[in-house]
């Protein structure tokens, strides 16, 4: 009974949210070479004003629960969009609101790990175009957090001429060969081929329950009151819009929505040491930013993604000071003021 009533409140509240002050939202689908992709649209009101922003979700959560939660604080998608920046939410193929793999409805053993980085780039590729389109601007920003991060400058870097500026948030870039958590020696590498991924072992997708999102998170607050940096509206939100994001997840018990793992591979790949894409070929006026306490990224990954942007226009790298790897969901006063004033400088 107390998990239907919370399962309840959850879906009423995702339901009677409505857009706040003088945003407006649309969905859209827009076709790719794998089907359709989810893109949510968070625009002012007024009219628009420079080129469209993208923002590209990280390797587990899709992009409306990472960026647009209907709570004070919870949406950096509507931050920007009332700051007069028209806002584009893409979930790649296998997230959100965008069509699955036929992988994705195999048990997770009978496929190796769906959605690689490849794939992504050329969903972002297919979106790119429809904004292009759409707006009729012929360049667009793009903002990734976490893998997110890795995607778009992959993408910036095999299409230069496309990005005018990139933010890159909490993300691997291949810097160094060693991970506390995702490198050798961890649950991800396979134990008969030292420094291969483990495929068989993770399949083509994992899946993430409510308490599993709140782990990381927790864990990297350095207070044990966790309300202190972190409003409790955020987080049910996040838990709540991640699980509705798959229709399938109330089939089990308890609720989890499937994540690809081709993410996880790339990660692994970038966690010891392989770069998957060279920032040297990036031309876009570039913003590299890491939270202190991030446990995602390291401080090799920003000082060598610095120093390989020989060709961007411009490079700032900022350290965010005691921010978390969720700092754009963390309170005001605990980074997310200064993340948004660092973004909102570098877009304009």
């Amino acid at each position: 009974m107390l998990r239907t009533i919370l399962t309840l409140s959850a879906a009423a509240s995702i339901t009677r949210a409505s857009p706040a002050g003088r945003v407006a939202r649309e969905d859209w689908k827009v076709r790719g070479d794998a089907g359709l992709l989810g893109v949510r649209e968070v625009r002012p009101t007024r009219s628009a004003r420079g080129r469209p922003v993208l923002l590209l979700h990280g390797a587990r959560v899709p992009g409306v629960a990472s960026f647009d939660l209907p709570v004070p604080g919870g949406s950096l998608a509507a931050d920007l969009a009332r700051r007069g920046h028209r806002v584009f939410i893409v979930d790649a193929r296998g997230y959100g609101a965008s069509d699955r793999p036929p992988a994705l409805d195999a048990p997770p053993s009978a496929n190796p790990p769906a959605v690689t980085g490849e794939q992504v780039v050329r969903d972002i590729a297919a979106v790119v175009e429809w904004a292009r389109a759409k707006t009729g601007h012929r360049r667009v920003d793009l903002l990734g957090w976490a893998t997110g991060g890795h995607w778009a400058a992959w993408y910036a870097s095999e299409h230069p001429g496309r990005v005018a500026h990139l933010v890159v948030l909490n993300s691997l870039y291949g810097a160094t060969d060693g991970h506390p958590l995702l490198g050798r020696g961890s649950d991800y590498e396979d134990p008969a081929r030292p420094g291969h991924f483990d495929d068989a072992r993770h399949g083509a997708y994992r899946l993430a329950t409510g308490p599993g999102l709140l782990g990381g998170w927790d864990a990297s607050i350095p207070v044990d009151d966790k309300s202190a940096w972190r409003d409790p509206r955020v987080a049910v939100a996040y838990v709540a819009h991640a699980l509705a994001s798959d229709p399938t997840s109330a089939d089990r018990e308890p609720s989890g929505f499937r994540a690809p793992t081709g993410a996880l591979k790339d990660s692994f790949h970038l966690a010891t040491g392989r770069r998957l894409w060279h920032a040297g070929t990036i031309t876009a006026r570039t913003l590299v930013l890491r939270g202190e306490l991030d446990f995602w990224s390291r401080a090799d990954d920003l000082t060598t993604l610095v120093e390989d942007l020989g060709r961007a226009r411009d490079v700032r790298a900022a350290h965010l000071e005691r921010a978390t790897h969720f700092v754009h969901l963390d309170r005001a006063e605990r980074g997310r003021d200064r993340l948004l004033d660092e973004v909102l400088r570098w877009l304009r």
